[in-house]
C-alpha cells in the first residue's frame, strides 16, 4: 500500500492490533456471564447486585460512547485509544482483586468507561489506515469477525478460566491481554491526521450521557422490578427530558457533539436504525443461550463455553466472506439475506426442548446464527460510516456502537421480562417452564430480525444521498451500498 496521510506502511499489523482492542471490549461484555454464580458467592453479592456485575459495564459503556468518539476526533484517536486501554486494563486488574461487591461493581463501571474510549477510537483508526475501497471492506470483515468472536469467546474463556483457576482469572486474563494490546498499539498504530479543531461540547456530552444512563438504568431495572415501577418510569421520564435538553443545546453549540453534517452524507441514519434493531437481539443471544445450556441441559461452565466454538467459527467465516458476497450481489441484498439467515437460526432455537441436547437443539442454529450475524454486522457497520468526513469518523464509530449498545439494552430488558413472565405462568416442572420462557425469547428475537431484514432495502434506498456528496467523492466505498440485487 502506498504510504499516505492517514495510512501506515504496515497496515496489516495496525489492523491486527486494532482488532485486538475491539476483541477485548467484546470479550469483557460476555466473559462474566458463565461465572456469575461463582462471582456472587466470592464477594457476597445479592441477587440484584449480581445483575449489576453485568449492568455496570454496559451502562457506562453505552452512555459514554458518543463522548468517547467525539473526544477521539478532537483530541487524537491514538491518544484516546491508549488512554482507554490503560483505564480498561487497570479496571480489569482491580476487578480481579476485588474483595467486596462495591469494589467489583465500581471496577466493572470503570471498565465500561475505558471501553467507551476504545471502541470508537479503534474503529476510526481502521478507517484512517484503510482508505475507501476493497481494502477497507476486508478490514471491516476482520473487524466483524473479532467483534462477534469476542462475544462467543467470552463465554468459552469464562467457562475455562472459572473452572480451572476461579472467577478472578477472567478479569486477570482480560487485564493481561489489554496491556499487551496497549504496548502493540504504541508500537504499530500510527498517529491519525485530520483531527478536528474545536471546543469540546461539555454540556451536550453531559446531557446525552446522563440521558443514556437514565434510559439504560431504567431498562435494566425493569427486568427486576417491572415496567410500571415508579423508579423505572421516573428514569424514562428523566431520559426523555434530558434528550430534549440535549437537542436544544446542540442547536446552539458551535461544535455540537452530533453535528448535523454527520447525517447529511451517506446513510448514517439508516445504518444506525438498523444497527439498533440488530443489536437488540445480539446481546440477548449471548445471555439466553448459556443459561439454557447450564440451567436446562445441565452443562458445566467449561462445556457451555466449548459449546460456543461452532458459533464463533461460523462468525469468523461469515465476516471473512461478507466483503466477497457484497461485491457479488450488492450490500443491501447481502444484509437482507444475512438477517434472514440469523432469523432462521433464532426461529430454530425457539423449538428447544427441556429434554433436548446440545447436538439436536443448539449446534445447528448456532452455526446459522453465527454466519448471518457476522455478515450483517460487517455490512451494517460499513453502512453506518459510509461517506462520513474523516474528521468525524470517531464520532460515527461512537454513534454506531451506541445504537447497538442501547438497542441491546432495550432488547435484553424486553426479552428477559417476557421470558420471566412466560416462565412464571407456565404449568408443569420447573425445567419445562424455563424452556418455555427461553423459547418465547428466541421466537420474538426471530420476529425482530425478520422485520429488520424487511426494513433494510427500504431504509437503505431512502437514505441514499442526493446530489454531490461524499458518495461521489469515494465511489469505491459507496458502490457497495448503491448496488442492489
Amino acid at each position: 500500500m502506498r504510504k499516505q496521510s492517514g495510512t501506515t506502511a504496515r497496515p496489516g499489523a495496525a489492523l491486527a492490533v486494532l482488532a485486538g482492542a475491539q476483541f477485548t471490549v467484546m470479550l469483557a461484555t460476555s466473559i462474566v456471564n458463565v461465572a456469575l454464580p461463582q462471582i456472587r458467592s466470592g464477594v457476597g453479592l445479592t441477587e440484584s447486585g449480581t445483575t449489576w456485575v453485568v449492568n455496570a459495564y454496559g451502562l457506562a459503556f453505552g452512555a459514554l460512547l458518543l463522548a468517547g468518539g467525539r473526544a477521539a476526533d478532537l483530541l487524537g484517536r491514538r491518544r484516546i485509544l491508549l488512554a482507554g486501554l490503560g483505564l480498561f486494563g487497570a479496571a480489569s486488574l482491580a476487578a480481579g482483586l476485588s474483595t467486596t461487591s462495591t469494589a467489583l461493581i465500581t471496577a466493572r463501571a470503570a471498565q465500561g468507561v475505558g471501553a467507551a474510549a476504545i471502541a470508537p477510537a479503534a474503529l476510526a483508526l481502521v478507517m484512517d489506515v484503510f482508505p475507501p475501497g476493497p481494502g477497507r471492506g476486508r478490514a471491516l470483515g476482520v473487524w466483524g469477525a473479532v467483534s462477534g468472536a469476542g462475544g462467543a469467546a467470552g463465554v468459552l474463556l469464562g467457562g475455562v478460566l472459572t473452572q480451572a483457576w476461579g472467577w478472578r482469572w477472567i478479569f486477570h486474563a482480560v487485564a493481561i491481554g489489554t496491556f499487551l494490546v496497549l504496548i502493540a498499539t504504541a508500537a504499530y498504530v500510527p498517529r491519525a491526521p485530520g483531527t478536528e479543531r474545536g471546543r469540546f461540547d461539555l454540556l451536550g456530552t453531559a446531557t446525552v450521557s446522563l440521558a443514556l444512563t437514565a434510559l439504560v438504568w431504567g431498562l435494566t431495572s425493569a427486568r427486576r422490578t417491572g415496567w410500571t415501577d415508579t423508579q423505572v418510569l421516573g428514569a424514562f421520564a428523566l431520559a426523555a427530558v434530558l434528550l430534549v435538553v440535549f437537542v436544544l443545546v446542540e442547536r446552539r453549540h458551535p461544535n455540537p457533539l452530533l453535528p448535523p453534517r454527520l447525517f447529511r452524507t451517506g446513510r448514517v441514519a439508516a445504518g444506525n436504525v438498523l444497527m439498533a434493531l440488530f443489536g437488540s437481539v445480539w446481546i440477548a443471544l449471548f445471555f439466553f443461550l448459556p443459561l439454557y445450556q447450564q440451567q436446562v441441559l445441565g452443562s458445566s461452565p467449561l462445556v457451555t463455553g466449548l459449546g460456543q466454538l461452532p458459533l464463533a467459527g461460523a462468525n469468523m467465516l461469515g465476516s471473512t466472506l461478507a466483503p466477497r458476497i457484497s461485491r457479488r450481489i450488492g450490500a443491501t441484498a447481502t444484509v437482507t439475506a444475512a438477517l434472514l439467515a440469523e432469523a432462521g437460526g433464532m426461529l430454530w432455537l425457539s423449538r428447544i426442548s427441556a429434554h433436548g441436547s446440545y447436538l439436536t437443539d443448539v449446534l445447528g442454529p448456532s452455526v446459522l446464527i453465527g454466519l448471518g450475524l457476522s455478515i450483517a454486522f460487517v455490512q451494517l457497520t460499513a453502512l453506518s460510516v459510509e461517506g462520513v468526513p474523516q474528521t468525524d469518523t470517531g464520532l460515527a464509530g461512537g454513534l454506531v456502537n451506541t445504537t447497538r449498545q442501547v438497542g441491546g439494552a432495550i432488547g435484553l430488558a424486553v426479552l428477559t421480562t417476557l421470558a420471566a413472565s412466560v416462565t412464571a405462568a407456565a404449568p408443569g416442572p420447573h425445567l419445562d417452564a424455563l424452556t418455555s420462557g427461553y423459547r418465547t425469547a428466541f421466537a420474538i428475537a426471530a420476529a425482530v430480525i425478520t422485520a429488520t431484514a424487511l426494513l433494510t432495502p427500504v431504509l437503505a434506498r431512502r437514505g441514499r444521498p442526493r446530489g454531490p456528496t461524499a458518495e461521489s467523492a469515494h465511489p469505491k466505498q459507496a458502490a457497495s451500498f448503491t448496488r442492489t440485487s
